[in-house]
Formats: C-alpha cells, structure tokens, sequence
C-alpha cells in the first residue's frame, strides 16, 4: 500500500533555487552538505580514523560528496541503499593561460567541457564561477552572476547559408567569449579581476577550476507553468532529489533496514575516471570504512555489498514532438509521467529485472508512476555512472532518472511534477 507523498510542488521550487545556486560542481556539493549539515549530518575527513556511531556523515572531495546515515543499532553487515548521481554538467571551462583576445576585443580562451549543445551558448549571458586555489593551500569558491562574458554568433549576412546548410561551429575558433575592449591583452588579467571579486590579496591565487554558466535564472514556463526551464537539470535535478531523499530516510531513525547512501560524482560528462568520479575510489573506500568503522571484517564488508542496491539516477529522453522519429516506436516516455527507468541490453545501462522489480517495489510504495526508457535501435545509446558502479564495486545497479528535453543545451527542460516524484521514489527506495 502506498503511503502519502513527502514532496511536493514545493520541492520543486527548491529545485529552482538549488540550480541557481549551483553553478559548479564546486557550488553543488557545498550546497549539499550545507542542507545535510540542517539534517543532522556532520562531515568527516578522510584523514581521520572514523568510529562506528549513528548518525549522519558525509565526505566532500572536489566536486564530489558522499553522505550516509547509520541506524542505531546496525550491524557491520548491514546492506546499502544507494542513490547515484553526478555534479557535473557539459559547458565551457577556463583555459590555463585565459587572457586572450583579437581586432579589439578581450576574450578569455575556454576549453569544451563534455558534449555540450554548442549552438545553446551563443548569444547568451554569461557569468564566471568556480574554485580558486590559494598561495597558503586552501580554497576559494566564487560566482560572478552576473552578465560577464557572451559567445557572438556570426551575423547572417556574413553567413547567408547558415539556415539552409546548417550552423558549423569550430571549437577552438568559435567558442571563445568576448569580456570586454582593449588591445593591451596582458596575462593575468582574468585572475586580479576574480581576486578583487572574492576579496582577495592581490598574487594570492596560484591555481584555479573555472567555469562559464547562463545567468539567466530557472523559471516556470507554459500557459499553466507545468514545465521547468533552466540549466544543469543534468544532473543536479537528480542530486538535490537525492539529497532531499537522504534526509527524509535518515528521519527514521533505527526503524530503517539498509544504511541509505547518497554518492553525488564528479567527471561524469568525460567518462568519470578521476579520484572524485564515478569509476574512482571514492565510494568504495566510503563504504568499506563505514563497516569498519561498526568493527566490521572483509566478511562484513563483502556481505554488506552483496545486499547493496544502488539506483544511478540520471536525466534521460522525453519523446520530443518534432522529432518522434528519433525515438524508439513503443516506448515514448512523457514528461510528469513519473521517473524513467532506463533499460539497455548491452549494458550500456545497468537495468536488468531484479533491478526493475527493485524500483517498481519503491514506486509502488511512494504511490508514485513510472515509465520506460530504450533508445531506438538505429541511434547510439549513451551511458551513465551505472554500469561503472555495477561493475567496479560488484553492487546491484539500476538505472533511472526524470525525462527531459534539450539534454545537454545551456538551458533544459523538464516538467514541473516530475522532480518531486522522483524524489519520492528515492525516498521509498532508500527507507527500503
């Protein structure tokens, strides 16, 4: 029998603020703890030794975090219910050497992060935020949102076959956003500027991860506001649905049966192999420390993996009404028609039938629908941090997530019901 949603229009308000929030990985996980920090979580750092209490932990690393919550009570052994999902998004990040420029204008040189829409970041306005690391060893975040760099397109009159032929973008001599006038380009210049912003002694920035984001905030849109427009839906829909699930679950306390776990990934958009990636360290060191901690052995350790289930929640495709053609004949998945689970036979999603049995149960509990992903058999099929959780830790993964239109553009987007029911399913499938 169901039970009465914990979420609801609300959370995805919520979800509008956390995106604006959020303009980097960086942003995104201290946004996290900072919402765990309210629930009662407290981090721990990776240098410490840990101990075996109950309660709610966490870990930051980069643009990563793991949280976790341990009932009173559990034993070493206790299986994992794990909630899967990245921090990253595709977008244009800052070159080492960033001042640049020609004919005039100031530009900084940006790199392609992932697979962006690149045609979605022209014209657009453009802010700067990121991490900057310090002469002393420590870090700063910082966000200038506000209208700081665009990427002019070309006019049409100097390219009169831009609508017939198509748009053809060359990444390196394209893509670089103007910032301002001047012939004098002097390196540097980018840097002192974000010193001053942040409050900064002058030189005292030795190293930095920058990245460009739309200021334009997320906004209801429709004739009854049932549709969401905004940025980063990939994936930090699925990391602040994640979150919200990770501390409803800890809310009951000893009556829980699985340890829930929230595991937020860097790298994602470029295959994850970093220490802050889906396809590193992180959570495997996480959770065996975790039975350690409880005074647990290898046995433990290899028992409580054997019960563990991880659901890699990830946006996916809605059947998009120009291009129906591009999807697969019977399975059109809507948006607001609830979560997705996404089902590959090649493994390029980890899916299989326990595992959708797993997430209907979960469904079924939150009263919440769900529907069907596969791609059409002509199109290439993308992938996610499921079949690297699946295989690196040995751990039961399916994956899922909220479908979306303009995946991959500057600006997504997603029906307004389908954030809060899919952080409903999360919650059931956490509290087991």
């Amino acid at each position: 029998m169901s039970e009465p949603p914990r979420f609801d229009r609300g959370h995805t308000d919520d979800l509008m603020s956390f995106l604006a929030a959020s303009p980097t990985p960086y942003h995104a996980v201290a946004n996290t703890a900072g919402r765990l920090e309210k629930a009662g979580f407290r981090q721990v750092a990776e240098t410490d030794a840990w101990d075996g209490t109950a309660g709610g932990k966490y870990v930051l690393r980069g643009g990563a975090i793991v949280a976790w919550y341990v009932p009173e009570g559990a034993e070493a052994h206790t299986p994992f219910r794990i909630v899967g999902a990245h921090t990253d998004s595709p977008n244009l990040r800052v070159k080492p050497r960033p001042d640049s420029g020609a004919h005039g204008w100031r530009q900084v040189a940006v790199e392609i992060y992932g697979g962006p829409l690149l045609n979605s970041w022209l014209d657009r306005d453009l802010g700067l935020a990121g991490r900057l690391s310090l002469r002393d060893g420590t870090t700063r975040l910082v966000d200038v949102d506000r209208p700081l760099l665009r990427v002019p397109q070309l006019a049409i009159h100097l390219d009169r076959a831009v609508n017939s032929d198509g748009l053809k973008l060359d990444k390196q001599r394209h893509m670089q956003p103007v910032w301002g006038l001047g012939e004098d380009v002097r390196d540097g210049d980018l840097i002192a500027f974000l010193e001053e912003t942040a409050g900064l002694d002058e030189g005292s920035v030795t190293g930095w991860d920058l990245m460009v984001h739309p200021v334009e905030p997320p906004a209801y849109l429709g004739r009854d506001r049932e549709l969401v427009a905004a940025p980063r839906m990939d994936n930090l829909l699925s990391v602040h649905a994640g979150t919200a699930a990770l501390a409803a679950a800890a809310g009951r306390g000893p009556e829980l049966p699985y340890i829930p776990v929230l595991a937020a990934f860097d790298h994602e958009e470029n295959g994850s192999q970093s220490d802050t990636g889906a396809d590193g360290p992180l959570l495997g060191s996480v959770l065996e420390r975790s039975v350690f901690a409880r005074g647990g052995s290898l046995e433990d350790r290899a028992r409580a993996l054997a019960g563990t289930v991880c659901l890699s929640s990830d946006t996916g495709h809605a059947v998009h009404p120009n291009y129906a053609e591009r999807h697969d004949p019977t399975h059109h998945p809507r948006v607001d028609g609830g979560p997705i689970l996404k089902v590959n036979v090649n493994n390029r999603y980890a899916t299989d039938g326990s595992g959708r049995a797993v997430f209907a149960a979960a469904c079924e509990k939150a009263g919440v629908p769900f529907q069907t992903f596969v791609s059409n058999n002509a199109m290439p099929c993308g992938t996610t941090i499921g079949p690297i959780t699946a295989a690196r830790h040995g751990i039961r993964t399916v994956d899922i997530g909220v479908a979306i239109l303009s995946m991959h553009s500057a600006r997504e987007l997603c029906g307004a019901k389908d954030p809060f029911l899919l952080a409903n399913a999360l919650t059931a499938f956490l509290e087991g």
